[in-house]
């Protein structure tokens, strides 16, 4: 049974909510493990189309579980603490951002408030995005004094190039909801009370197209922006 995500499946349509809420929905080994085996439970439900993934209360994932250095005042004792944790912590992010990228069902983030570190990376994984108003993104690693993730840093790079890739992460900006979708990064900004309804709209306009183009278009684009072939897919795709 899962301990810190509730999953509802209603048809075609599964909704995954983060649901550690008194934590802002912290990401950590223990965590990560239990997502990557909900994913792969997505990935072998044939009659799942769609995945909307969400945080329950006021935060997406505020991202790296950083209880074990809270409380420690020497700077280097807790750059040494986080930089190990952040190096097996890493590794797993990279794997659930794999499996995430890759599920044949279309997923949507409905981000509900702040999304920082493995928490934003999680978000940039779905495929579509839409976020409240109040929502704020970033990546803090740099100001802990580690490098962020190579999977997250792959990821951002491929959504928004590698220039912008270094400033969002090298100076561990905050961003708005607003200014995220001036740089397509997300599809949609609503309000607080229109984002379920507005997730479930275009989870629901999803189900209703033909799902073999669908998935099809998904891979493609998945290939060209991780500079794979996407001819040999094309020639998969034909032989389906």
């Amino acid at each position: 049974m899962p301990q810190h995500f509730v999953l509802s499946k209603k048809g075609h349509i599964a909704t995954l909510t983060f649901n550690r809420p008194e934590k802002r929905n912290p990401l950590n080994e223990e965590i990560l493990l239990e997502l990557e085996d909900m994913l792969h439970g997505m990935r072998d439900d044939p009659e799942v189309r769609v995945m909307i993934f969400t945080g329950s209360g006021n935060t997406f994932s505020a991202g790296a579980d950083l209880s074990q250095i809270r409380g420690i005042s020497d700077e280097q004792e807790r750059q040494r603490i986080f930089a190990q944790y952040r190096k097996r912590r890493g590794r797993l992010v990279g794997r659930v951002l794999e499996v995430l990228v890759n599920l044949e069902p279309i997923t949507i983030a409905a981000i509900n408030g702040y999304a920082v570190g493995g928490g934003w990376a999680l978000a940039l994984g779905c495929d579509l995005k839409i976020a409240v108003e109040e929502a704020q993104f970033w990546f803090p690693e740099v100001d802990l004094g580690v490098p962020l993730s190579a999977g997250s840093t792959a990821l951002l790079a491929a959504h928004v190039g590698p220039t912008r890739a270094k400033e969002i992460i090298i100076t561990c900006r905050r961003y708005t909801a607003a200014e995220l979708l001036a740089m397509g990064l997300l599809n949609r900004v609503v309000k607080k009370d229109e984002l379920h309804p507005a997730v479930n709209e275009l989870a629901q306009s999803l189900i209703a197209k033909n799902q073999t183009a669908v998935m099809g278009s998904k891979l493609i684009v998945n290939s060209v922006t991780s500079g794979k072939d996407p001819v040999q897919n094309d020639l998969l795709l034909d032989r389906s």
